[in-house]
């Protein structure tokens, strides 16, 4: 079974920084594209941003220069360092990791870390 174990979640007030972790076992984190979806309350789930295996990250509008994806292949886990939180980011965050083939689509998810930023 996969497992995409997540951490750092948690409260801050707008302008201050979380990172957020996503360890993934290595055969998943190594070939599977690897991101972070966020769903606020009364909203839709949306990509904020992601790393596609071997290629340049994507960002939301939303929260470009302000967020940063990043992978550790020592450590099989992906992070999100998100600087100058607003309000607006508060949400659930998920990680995902996905993988289109020949044979179908192939998607995991975390169980979701709460982000809130509040003054």
């Amino acid at each position: 079974q996969v497992q995409l174990v997540e951490s750092g979640g948690g409260f801050v007030h707008p302008g201050g920084s979380l990172r957020l972790s996503c360890a993934a076992s290595r055969r998943i984190f190594s070939i599977y594209n690897m991101g972070w979806y966020r769903q606020a309350p009364g909203k839709q789930r949306e990509l904020v941003a992601t790393e596609p295996s071997g290629s340049s990250p994507i960002y939301a509008d939303s929260v470009k220069g302000r967020f940063t994806i990043s992978r550790d292949f020592v450590k099989n886990t992906v992070y999100m360092q998100m600087t100058t939180l607003k309000p607006e980011d508060t949400a659930v965050y998920y990680c995902n990791a996905n993988l289109q083939t020949s044979a179908g689509r192939y998607e995991y998810w975390g169980q979701g870390t709460q982000v809130t930023v509040s003054s």
